[in-house]
């Protein structure tokens, strides 16, 4: 008897500890920050025009919202979707509507953007967020 008791014992502890394992690769699997960050680089437009573009983006269960600033102007994300390596941002360009089509690889995000009647490439990576530098 007193050796059935143990070895339930015994179950009961390897459980516990499969248990604990288990609920810590789930916590650390949801604090993967995804997509949200700030990202710089350049896109390049039909007139071969290099265009200076920095993506502040938040996701959120695969959505994606935020904004696009260059130096043709700031953007407000519309929609975006983040799926496995694909992700999609809608945007509005001063009342046209644009997308950027980017697949995700490390912290470089790079792909296509079109608004109207132009578009090309975009290429950006993570870069550090500017307001963590600041000191109180």
């Amino acid at each position: 008897m007193k050796a059935l008791q143990m070895k339930s014992i015994r179950m009961l502890a390897v459980g516990l500890l499969l248990l604990g394992t288990y609920v810590a690769g789930a916590q650390q699997g949801k604090n993967k920050p995804g997509l949200t960050g700030r990202y710089g680089g350049t896109a390049t437009n039909k007139a071969a025009e290099v265009i200076t573009v920095t993506l502040d983006l938040s996701e959120k269960d695969g959505a994606v919202s935020g904004t696009i600033s260059s130096s043709h102007g700031d953007f407000p994300i519309t929609s975006g979707s983040h799926q496995g390596k694909t992700v999609t941002l809608q945007f509005d360009a001063q009342g046209t509507s644009g997308t950027i089509s980017l697949e995700a690889s490390d912290d470089k995000l790079g792909g296509t953007w079109s608004a109207g009647d132009d578009g090309g490439t975009v290429e950006v990576k993570r870069v550090a967020d500017q307001g963590s530098d600041k000191k109180s």
